[in-house]
């Protein structure tokens, strides 16, 4: 039975600047999604999956990342003594116990492969998982805990996947399938934004992860890869040799929050879950689109 997965990196460094002006001074993981920030759907969703520990890999301008998971003494203290118990339990709530979050500084932007190994010292000698907060996942039970109830059997290196069209694979970290029952695709590697003509499949690794700290012995080495940067995909695809490799089916809707049509939608659809606004929104697009 794999070891259980107690740790999880947020790489959060990014400038975000296909949201600019709005992302100017402000992290684009803290962009709201009805009233919760991307980065709080991220960390209550590896909260939920059973997830102990949270590692930021921030960058300049990103204190505020932390901050979000820190009391905040002054609006507390005003929330209770107007009576607005449900907004300040909504503070409350929000927050991981003392002691769970920490933060690490990737200096410079270098990719996403070594925006995890900043985080090394951290994880240690543990499996551990990486969320995307820019991939917004709406699901029951959490995207995080579908890969975990695999990850129990089959251990070493998964990744959530789906299917895209084959127009878009340049745009994803596309598998190299062996076999495939339909929920789980075994891979001999994952190809890093492949032209549709060299894609190995239409299987696309969607922004979560389970990986075995084997992957820091690639990442040690600062490699660069497609674009230029170091590239996660290339450390995984490095340790299968070794370990196995495993792509499941994520089973919910997807929110691809870095594209500005995306983040609009993910309002939109988690706005309609919310019985106590619902109605008005579903009134307030079909006058829109009258």
């Amino acid at each position: 039975m794999a070891r259980r997965v107690r740790k999880a990196i947020f790489p959060v460094a990014g400038l975000g600047t296909r949201f600019l002006p709005a992302t100017k001074v402000m992290a684009k993981e803290m962009l709201p999604v009805v009233d919760k920030p991307l980065i709080q759907y991220a960390v209550e969703e590896a909260a939920a999956a059973g997830i102990e520990y949270f590692v930021f890999v921030t960058g300049r301008g990103k204190s505020v990342l932390v901050d979000h998971f820190d009391h905040a003494p002054e609006l507390e203290e005003l929330l209770g003594s107007r009576g607005k118990e449900q907004e300040l339990e909504s503070l409350l709530d929000a927050m991981p116990d003392p002691g769970k979050v920490f933060s690490v500084r990737q200096q410079v932007p270098l990719g996403l492969g070594h925006a995890v190994w900043c985080a090394r010292e951290f994880i240690g000698d543990e499996p551990f998982a990486v969320l995307l907060p820019d991939e917004l996942l709406m699901s029951t039970p959490p995207g995080l805990k579908q890969l975990l109830d695999v990850h129990a059997d089959v251990g070493g290196n998964l990744v959530a996947v789906t299917e895209v069209p084959a127009e878009h694979t340049n745009r994803y970290g596309i598998l190299d399938v062996e076999s495939d029952d339909g929920r789980v695709a075994k891979a001999r590697g994952m190809v890093e934004k492949p032209n549709p003509e060299d894609a190995p499949s239409l299987l696309a690794n969607i922004g979560r992860y389970i990986l075995d700290p084997a992957v820091f012995t690639y990442l040690d080495k600062q490699l660069t890869g497609a674009g230029g940067e170091i590239q996660l995909t290339d450390a995984i695809d490095a340790t299968t040799d070794t370990l196995p490799f495993h792509g499941v089916r994520f089973e919910g809707e997807r929110f691809d929050c870095g594209d500005k049509v995306g983040f609009l939608t993910a309002n939109i659809a988690f706005a309609l879950k919310r019985p106590e606004m619902a109605d008005r929104v579903r009134t307030a697009i079909t006058q829109l689109l009258a």
